[in-house]
């Protein structure tokens, strides 16, 4: 009888501490950036010298005080693509280790060299696009290996990524996000239910996107083929910083993260998005000047202007239409325009909701 009300105080005295002990949240660390259960730490990735210089790309840990899942938040693969990296910093400023379920990873600006040099859509130490080269190469380029370090220490660590995009220096957006189903049910229907979660109003279904875990290409993509659910999202436009693009970008991840059951409160969902089940690119033939018809937004027929080229004497010499029905989600933002590059992006829409 003695030793049973013995064994009924230990017990008294030892569930508190093993009750709290079970749901701390244990360290977590990724590059320089290492927090403890409940706290927020910065730090850098070190992308080592190669063939080219050595650069460090800024990385924070959210770790909440309560245990559970790992999400990425990658944006500044192109490093003048400004609101979305304004988005994530404001995140990293707001996020309160104490409210958060699991373990958020904020990767605010991947290219800096092409943030410090204001360099749209490459990197250029190299000349490559930051999320074209997946999941890098440890012995390629600086975009490379950069690629190759994000993979191992953010996409290969995370149960969740959301990969940040906008309208770059030339390009005129309107706000979107990028669905890709992979055809395994469960991952599918968990990121589906992030991005109408996040509540951008157009969604592209982007089915035909590689599949070789060598040759993943994409950031999002990456992270899909590995089996984590991801999602991409675009808001901003040549190059500005406008409060209500910030705000559809951080309001739609916190509400990602209350579906997702790491942040408390309700998430907003978008209801009833247009969705696109196909993006047609409109690309220059020649080196002009460029007058546009169109604006972000505007919905097109089939065969209609979009604008006209002229060269430098101001004699027509172009004038492109648009090669299908759809939604212009955007278009080029400035008068420059040479052969190749892309003048329009047109959003076909889906025929039936997914």
């Amino acid at each position: 009888m003695m030793r049973s009300r013995h064994l009924l105080l230990a017990s008294a005295f030892l569930t508190p501490y093993f009750c709290s002990f079970s749901y701390a949240q244990a360290p977590f660390a990724a590059g320089t950036a290492s927090a403890a259960s409940g706290q927020k730490a910065t730090g850098y990735l070190a992308v080592p010298a190669g063939v080219d210089a050595a650069t460090n790309i800024p990385v924070v840990v959210v770790n909440g005080a309560k245990p559970g899942k790992v999400l990425a938040l990658v944006s500044g693969a192109h490093g003048t693509e400004y609101a979305s990296i304004i988005a994530i910093e404001k995140l990293i400023s707001d996020l309160d280790p104490a409210q958060v379920t699991g373990t958020v990873i904020l990767v605010p600006l991947v290219n800096v060299p092409s943030f410090e040099q204001k360099v749209p859509h490459v990197n250029p130490v190299d000349g490559k696009s930051m999320n074209r080269f997946y999941p890098g190469k440890a012995d390629g380029t600086q975009t490379e290996r950069a690629s190759f370090l994000i993979t191992k220490e953010i996409v290969d660590r995370c149960d969740y990524l959301i990969d940040y995009h906008g309208g770059d220096l030339d390009e005129s957006l309107r706000p979107y996000a990028y669905w890709g189903p992979t055809g395994r049910e469960a991952q599918d229907r968990v990121s589906k239910e992030m991005v109408l979660a996040f509540g951008l109003d157009h969604i592209i279904i982007w089915r035909e996107r590689p599949t070789d875990p060598a040759a993943t290409r994409y950031l999002d993509n990456t992270a899909s083929v590995r089996g984590k659910p991801s999602i991409v999202v675009e808001a901003g436009h040549a190059g500005t910083v406008e409060t209500d693009d910030v705000a559809l970008l951080v309001n739609g991840t916190l509400s990602t993260m209350r579906v997702l059951k790491m942040l408390p409160g309700q998430p907003h969902p978008i209801e009833n998005p247009v969705w696109l089940e196909k993006v047609v690119d409109v690309l220059a033939d020649q080196l002009g000047i460029f007058y546009p018809l169109v604006k972000r937004g505007t919905y097109v027929e089939a065969g209609m202007r979009l604008g006209t080229v002229t060269d430098f004497f101001g004699k027509t010499i172009s004038e492109p239409r648009a090669p299908v029905a759809g939604i212009i989600l955007h278009v080029n933002a400035v008068p420059t325009l040479k052969k190749g590059d892309n003048i329009a992006n047109i959003g076909v829409v889906a025929v039936k909701a997914p």
